[in-house]
């Protein structure tokens, strides 16, 4: 692969990427601002700037490699915005909201990138092949995003929406998870994989996961765009 082709192959799957996770921590910290945490405004947080979210191995160097090695989905990070919980003005209803701001405005980004495809006509041939990729891919970065952080396992986004949500009986054990949450999930997306492929079995959970529930979510959006 020469250097221009290189080049090209990570942009496509670079600048929606960041795009992505930058809309997705800012909208964390915008929410929790409007229900009375400025934490994360303080912070200089809520902010289209990708230098202010982008954790260099989360965002740049573990998707990389994915990519690179064929995986079936792409995974990373940015830096977590910072949420007092405590500071909001209805800390168990108004978590539910900081929590969801990050899936939603994901969801909202591939809706936009479906709708923007109708202006790959506008732009010469060469320019339209490269932007059409930028947003099929961001059709798909944005759902996986949107899937995968609304797994009902804290720290994940999900997790604190149904701490939120379920009564305190139920709430109180899930919350606890949250120091083993990022275990659990490295258990999950790395460490079970490699070992059932070391036995030779084809065993990827989290694909198995996302997989159907992005294909449902990815129908509807062409279908709300017009695409289809």
């Amino acid at each position: 692969m020469d250097i221009q082709r290189f080049l090209s192959q990570v942009s496509i799957w670079l600048i929606p990427g960041v795009i992505a996770i930058t809309l997705h921590e800012a909208a964390h910290g915008f929410v929790a601002s409007r229900l009375g945490d400025d934490t994360a405004l303080r912070a200089g947080r809520v902010t289209f700037n990708p230098l202010r979210h982008v954790d260099p191995f989360g965002t740049l160097v573990l998707p990389g490699l994915l990519l690179l090695g064929g995986a079936p989905f792409l995974f990373g990070w940015a830096k977590p915005v910072p949420v007092n919980f405590f500071r909001l003005r209805d800390p168990k209803r108004d978590m539910v909201w900081v929590a969801a701001a990050g899936p939603g405005i994901n969801l909202l980004i591939a809706y936009v990138s479906a709708l923007l495809i109708y202006t790959v006509a506008w732009v010469p041939a060469f320019v339209g092949r490269w932007w059409a990729a930028n947003l099929v891919n961001s059709i798909e970065i944005n759902l996986v995003l949107a899937i995968f952080n609304m797994i009902p396992l804290p720290p994940l986004d999900g997790g604190r929406v149904a701490v939120g949500l379920l009564p305190r009986p139920l709430a109180l054990p899930l919350a606890r998870l949250e120091r083993f949450g990022l275990l659990i999930l490295i258990l999950v997306l790395f460490l079970v994989p490699f070992a059932a492929a070391q036995a030779g079995y084809n065993f990827n959970p989290i694909a198995w996961l996302l997989q159907p529930m992005l294909n449902v979510l990815a129908g509807a959006i062409a279908t709300l765009a017009g695409l289809r």
